[in-house]
């Protein structure tokens, strides 16, 4: 079995409203998707843009994938541990781009041999997994009219967006929140290095009489000693994200007492088998475990965040989904959610079939 053709795919997905961030706002995902074929099979990958987190754009990743498309093509497609160490070997850094590639390889592989994703890593654990909703307006009253939303429908976690620009008014809108949702879900905030430490302390003093689980990234991913401080005056737990870019970066969080739990993501670790290394260590060391999807990717990266999601030993802090935040899929047929779950595809590969049409339809020039 040959790799045959490596082929990126640069898309701009409309999506249902934008979504707030600490800077800024998402209003399309624009994200590169990535075709391999082999042996009459063909696999699929993908990964979002993220400039303050890989510092990759879309035409960034464009250009990595044909880049590396050459020493890929010819190479065995069982052996991705093998196509993985060529990238390396001949592009420094690029974790999304390598990320969309080493996610097609799976994919290719799961079909040519008739086995899901699920199996390629290390087997089923789950097979429902609780999906975090984002609740991301930045306004007060719409944001709790969402989370009564959301509540009614089932959902069991959620991870509210705060904005950097005042940690009072943040707080006082994660306790209203809060108090919309209850008690007995899984709660989140995250505000993407918006805060210096001084500020993060402040903010999880004051919501530290809440039903708030665990607040991600406080301050910047390079600054230890701050994550540490925060950690240590918070009665909430805290997560890493920006902080994790390769599986050395868990330990250091753990060693310094700076996280209780890590948001991972494949774009940042550069692929399905090492995000499911990152997890594993994560358990070993007794760090909880959040899944991430970039925002927004489509049906084809959350359908593979689904299945390291079941393959994984622990997932205390749930999958954060963002296909459900875009106007139109690239999927034939959509993944499936129920009662605050996302059912684990279960067809060879990545468990999808991608609508060709509709991606040359967003296909944007890059």
């Amino acid at each position: 079995m040959k790799i045959k053709c490596v082929e990126p795919i640069a898309v701009s997905l409309p999506m249902v409203k934008p979504i707030k961030r600490s800077k800024g706002e998402v209003r399309t995902a624009d994200n590169v998707l990535v075709r391999v074929e082999a042996d009459g099979v063909v696999g699929w990958g993908e990964a979002g843009s993220a400039p303050t987190m890989t510092g990759e754009l879309l035409g960034s990743m464009t250009a990595a994938v044909r880049y590396l498309a050459p020493f890929l093509e010819g190479l065995p497609l069982e052996d991705i541990a093998h196509a993985s160490a060529h990238m390396e070997h001949n592009l420094y850094g690029n974790h999304g781009a390598k990320a969309a590639i080493e996610m097609a390889l799976h994919d290719a592989l799961g079909k040519t041999l008739g086995k899901p994703v699920y199996e390629l890593l290390g087997g089923k654990c789950r097979e429902r997994i609780p999906a975090l909703r984002l609740i991301a307006s930045g306004d007060t009253a719409t944001d709790v009219a969402e989370a009564a939303r959301l509540k009614a429908e089932g959902y069991v976690a959620y991870k509210i967006k705060l904005s950097s620009t005042n940690w009072r008014l943040e707080a006082e809108r994660t306790r209203c929140i809060c108090e919309a949702l209850g008690t007995g879900l899984l709660i989140s905030a995250d505000v993407n290095q918006g805060w210096t430490a001084d500020q993060a302390i402040e903010y999880v003093r004051a919501v530290a009489d809440t039903s708030l689980d665990f607040f991600e990234q406080p301050v910047r991913g390079d600054d230890l000693a701050g994550m540490a401080r925060v950690a240590a005056a918070s009665r909430i737990e805290i997560s890493c994200d920006e902080g994790v870019h390769r599986i050395e970066d868990l330990r250091r969080h753990h060693a310094a007492r700076a996280a209780h739990g890590a948001s991972l993501k494949t774009v940042k670790l550069g692929g399905l088998k090492p995000l499911y290394d990152a997890a594993l260590l994560c358990h070993e060391l007794g760090m909880k475990v959040n899944l991430a999807c970039k925002i927004a990717e489509s049906g084809i990266a959350t359908a593979a965040v689904l299945h390291l999601a079941a393959a994984i030993p622990s997932l205390e802090w749930g999958v954060s989904l963002t296909s459900p935040y875009l106007a139109e899929d690239v999927l034939v047929r959509p993944l499936v959610f129920a009662d605050g779950h996302a059912l684990v595809p279960s067809g060879p590969g990545l468990g999808i079939d991608v609508d060709e049409a509709r991606v040359r339809r967003f296909s944007v020039e890059r």
